[in-house]
C-alpha cells in the first residue's frame, strides 16, 4: 500500500504540465476523429428537440396552470 502511494506521488511530480499550443493542437486532433451529423440528421435531431421542448414546455405550463387554479380556489385568491 505504502509503495503503490509512493509510486502515484513519483509519477505525479514526473508528469509534465502541457502548453496551451499543446492543448490547442490536441483540441484539433480529436475534433478531427469527431464523426459530423449529415445535415438532414441535424435537421432531424433538431426539429425532435424543438418538438420535446414545445411538449415539455406545455406540460408544465398546464402543471402551474392547474395549481395555481387549485390555490385560487382553496385560498380565495381573485385576480
Amino acid at each position: 500500500m505504502a509503495n503503490e502511494k509512493k509510486a502515484q506521488i513519483t509519477h505525479n511530480e514526473n508528469r509534465k504540465k502541457g502548453s496551451a499550443k499543446e492543448y490547442f493542437k490536441g483540441v484539433k486532433i480529436e475534433t478531427k476523429k469527431v464523426v459530423w451529423p449529415t445535415k438532414e440528421e441535424l435537421l432531424a435531431y433538431t426539429g425532435a428537440t424543438l418538438v420535446a421542448c414545445v411538449i415539455f414546455g406545455v406540460g408544465i405550463w398546464a402543471v402551474d396552470s392547474g395549481f395555481l387554479a387549485c390555490l385560487r380556489r382553496v385560498l380565495d385568491i381573485t385576480m
